[in-house]
């Protein structure tokens, strides 16, 4: 029988009207169905609601990072050019190490979508051993940036590809995708056995 590891993510939705139930969150919902969808990993899950208050992003960040445990953080919202925004400067002031690529590539997806692309700021980082990533705020864009465009000729890679071996570099679980949603990304030095 194959052994899968278990993972531990944390969910943070950044939204002034959802956190005060002027509408229903959907940042949550959409991130959740598309990591059961992709991984084949038991989950724990943590989530969050929150407003658009940079001090409680960071406190929620660390907590979930040092208190909860979390191997991968994703967030959704707050990641635009509005004053309110601010998901992207919470994220950097609780990051050991700036990831760039993740940003660069989730907006070199988006264009191919929207012009408005370029305005989005999304940041991934390391703390310790959790890697935190802000994802777009519309449910079809996260899973967009997650999955890439693997029909496109060339294909698209969306950021998740990259996820289970930066998990493996800072010392979190061995993270396997369904291939038909996700293909990985590992070196063959790095590829542990199957049923290991």
């Amino acid at each position: 029988m194959i052994h899968f590891d278990a993972v531990k993510i944390g969910l943070v939705s950044v939204s002034d009207r959802a956190s005060s139930g002027i509408y229903e969150d959907q940042g949550i919902p959409a991130m959740k169905a598309w990591l059961k969808s992709a991984l084949r990993n038991p989950i724990t899950w943590e989530t969050r609601l929150i407003p658009d208050e940079q001090g409680q992003i960071e406190d929620a960040l660390r907590v979930l990072a040092d208190k909860e445990y979390c191997n991968l953080i994703l967030t959704t919202g707050g990641t635009g050019p509005a004053l309110r925004d601010v998901t992207p400067e919470a994220t950097l002031n609780v990051a050991t190490k700036v990831l760039p690529g993740f940003g660069e590539q989730m907006r070199q997806i988006s264009l191919n979508f929207v012009a408005t692309a370029i305005l989005s700021r999304q940041v991934a980082v390391v703390r310790d051993k959790t890697l935190i990533i802000n994802l777009p705020g519309q449910p079809k864009a996260i899973a967009e940036t997650l999955q890439g465009l693997p029909k496109r000729k060339p294909a698209v890679h969306g950021v998740f590809a990259a996820v289970p071996y930066c998990l493996d570099l800072i010392g979190g679980p061995y993270i396997e995708t369904d291939p038909a949603v996700c293909q990985a990304f590992r070196p063959k030095s790095a590829l542990r056995q199957s049923g290991a």
